[in-house]
């Protein structure tokens, strides 16, 4: 049994609370998550699965239930400890990139480190060495009109684990990419699993690709349905 870092226990999600129209999105998630597993959450479109990444995130708050990230108590933190705890403890992969037009890769990759308070020439030199190893060193210059859809996300992972977080969360990091480019990024994943330790949790429609991690968790109507052991994927390319 490894070291738990996510504990979710009792986790509801209410929205539109004591309106006529309030609706309960999450009813009752117990989840828990060891550092270094590569967990794949599943379900099809309204099932929660969105929701329930933003509570782990600590994007949003859960409405009832408690949530430990890596020792501490999220329904204690208040909004200034909750925004510190995300650019430390998670980094964020989404399906639609959320990389800012107007900046080159390397500024997309340093952004986190600047609102951390890195020095420029240190998050500059961390920021290439991330590119790098995701493959974009010639494209690192490039602003994301210049890329395609696959270097668009190579760049958002090296962003996300620009801050060095024991956690990556990815949001149908595939669903905008065809099957090649999909297990491009699938294989930066499995390498910052095996050779960085990082803690996953990916969310996709995918079942195949969900099948390569630790763990499966089936997520049906707000509820965890069915939950088993995947490792289809030995190794990686």
């Amino acid at each position: 049994m490894g070291e738990r870092i996510i504990s979710l226990k009792g986790i509801k999600k209410s929205f539109f609370i004591g309106k006529p129209n309030e609706l309960e999105v999450l009813h009752g998630i117990d989840l828990e998550v060891n550092k270094g597993e590569f967990v794949a959450v599943v379900g099809e479109s309204g099932s929660g699965k969105s929701t329930l990444m933003n509570i782990i995130g600590v994007l949003d708050r859960q409405t009832d239930g408690k949530y430990i990230l890596d020792g501490i108590d999220i329904s204690k933190a208040n909004d200034k400890q909750l925004s510190e705890i995300r650019n430390k403890k998670v980094g964020f992969v989404f399906q639609t990139f959320n990389l800012i037009g107007r900046q080159t890769a390397v500024k997309n990759v340093e952004l986190p480190m600047l609102y951390k308070g890195v020095p420029k020439k240190e998050r500059t030199k961390k920021a290439e060495e991330l590119l790098e190893m995701v493959n974009m060193k010639d494209r690192m210059k490039h602003k994301p009109n210049e890329l395609s859809g696959g270097q668009k996300q190579r760049v958002s992972i090296a962003r996300a684990i620009a801050n060095d977080p024991a956690i990556i969360l990815a949001d149908e990091p595939t669903g905008a990419l065809d099957s090649q480019t999909s297990r491009t990024v699938m294989d930066i994943f499995h390498r910052l699993h095996k050779e960085h330790n990082k803690t996953i949790i990916l969310i996709t429609h995918n079942r195949d690709l969900a099948e390569e991690c630790d763990r499966v968790i089936t997520l049906k109507d707000g509820m965890i349905t069915d939950e088993f052991e995947g490792g289809r994927l030995n190794g990686f390319s």
